[in-house]
């Protein structure tokens, strides 16, 4: 029988602010506080000690995918306190589990960061709102913030799909219908079908996954209704580019209209660790689709997008780098941050160097001299610039760039140690 009890734990991880926690075996449990994981003083988790702590929380529905996929998604209340998403799987044979906190109390627009642009979205009556970032950015914060600004402030009918159902809606001045894929439907494009019939005026895709998906999204933002969906992308210009490149080539033209005519924002986040107390912030890269934008988009110059963002300061559009670049000149974030979390690692160590940062010096000139040849050639952020005469192309396709970033930030890691 387990020693380790999951609620005491569920209570650690609450009490201390983490986000995560891990349960593997042969390790103790484990919790990601500020983005770093750390061990907690407990006894090293055995086989059955995981097992005896899944069962104890998982619904009979999820512990029987589990035995037949080898895993299963789903989420908990630990109280009034906080909420858990909860995977379990397989590893060696086995049970792991990563339960990720959400916190009961919904952040404001200001505590989120969000522009300012954000409260004029959620007032629009129609059209489609993406946030995009990697696992673990904190979409699903900005989203619950925007959901329940409008549940405060206007009377909507408010239908999210959610896979697991993570924050919860109380009905304010809006009704707020929350539907878990796998429990109250089947999918997401299913039920955004379903949805069509249900007089909504505001619609939440959890996560668009696939071609389907995403064309019924677009859809009902088409046909009179506010839609917010999340994507796995980094930056406005890829997100609008995988969009389009997830349809067969004989459709591309049709979604690039209906997105250049549809589509109000594109918000793409990434999260740091802070230098200047404990914590994480959002860095953010917001683009507003203007006319100009509209027709980039019809007129698949997709590449020419980040210009409009760094002109449209006026509604609140800028840059993932420019972004944080100002996050470290206030001195929130490091420089080796920035440049880990950048899309161009060589443009930011030279702002960096002129700056004043100390960044090693043979690595710092090679960056500085790539990202100039880059910007010369015209190439795209993260795309391999036309290699000179006899310079060997960088294995991987790999950016030149991006290789000599990652070769200073790992020398300047081993001179830490």
């Amino acid at each position: 029988m387990s020693t380790i009890q999951i609620d005491r734990l569920l209570e650690t991880v609450v009490r201390r602010g983490a986000s995560d926690l891990h349960l593997a075996v042969g390790k103790p449990p484990t919790v990601r506080l500020h983005g770093g994981l750390r061990e907690l003083q407990t006894k090293t988790l055995e086989p059955d000690d995981t097992v005896a702590m899944m069962k104890a929380i998982t619904p009979e529905r999820i512990q029987q995918e589990y035995e037949e996929t080898g895993s299963g998604d789903f989420a908990i209340a630990y109280g009034e306190a906080a909420r858990f998403r909860v995977s379990i799987f397989k590893q060696r044979g086995n049970c792991s589990m990563v339960l990720r906190q959400i916190p009961n109390k919904l952040l404001t627009f200001q505590q989120v960061g969000l522009p300012a642009m954000a409260e004029q979205i959620c007032r629009r009556p129609r059209g489609l709102f993406l946030v995009t970032g990697p696992t673990g950015s904190g979409k699903s914060t900005t989203l619950a913030a925007m959901i329940n600004w409008i549940n405060e402030n206007f009377d909507r009918h408010i239908i999210t799909m959610e896979d697991p159902v993570e924050f919860y809606h109380k009905h304010k001045k809006s009704i707020v219908v929350q539907r878990e894929i796998g429990v109250d439907c089947p999918s997401f494009s299913e039920a955004i079908r379903r949805a069509l019939r249900q007089d909504p005026d505001v619609i939440l895709v959890g996560e668009m996954r696939d071609t389907i998906t995403i064309g019924a999204a677009v859809s009902a933002a088409e046909t009179g209704h506010l839609v917010f969906g999340t994507l796995h992308t980094n930056g406005a210009a890829s997100t609008i580019s995988r969009i389009i490149d997830s349809f067969p080539a004989d459709q591309q033209e049709q979604i690039r209209v209906q997105i250049a005519n549809n589509l109000i924002a594109v918000l793409s986040q990434t999260l740091c660790p802070r230098v200047d107390q404990e914590g994480r912030l959002a860095a953010y890269e917001f683009m507003y689709v203007t006319p100009s934008i509209q027709n980039l988009i019809r007129e698949n110059k997709v590449f020419r997008i980040d210009s409009d963002i760094q002109t449209g300061k006026k509604y609140g559009m800028q840059l993932l780098d420019d972004n944080l670049f100002g996050h470290f000149l206030a001195g929130r974030i490091s420089a080796e941050e920035a440049i880990d979390k950048c899309r161009t690692p060589g443009l930011m160590v030279d702002r960096l160097q002129k700056a004043g940062v100390d960044i090693q010096d043979k690595e710092a000139q090679m960056l500085a001299e790539l990202a100039k040849d880059a910007q010369q050639a015209g190439a795209a952020p993260g795309q391999q610039p036309p290699a000179k005469p006899g310079q060997p192309a960088q294995p991987g396709g790999m950016d030149p760039a991006t290789a000599a970033a990652n070769r200073a930030r790992m020398q300047a890691m081993n001179q830490k140690r």
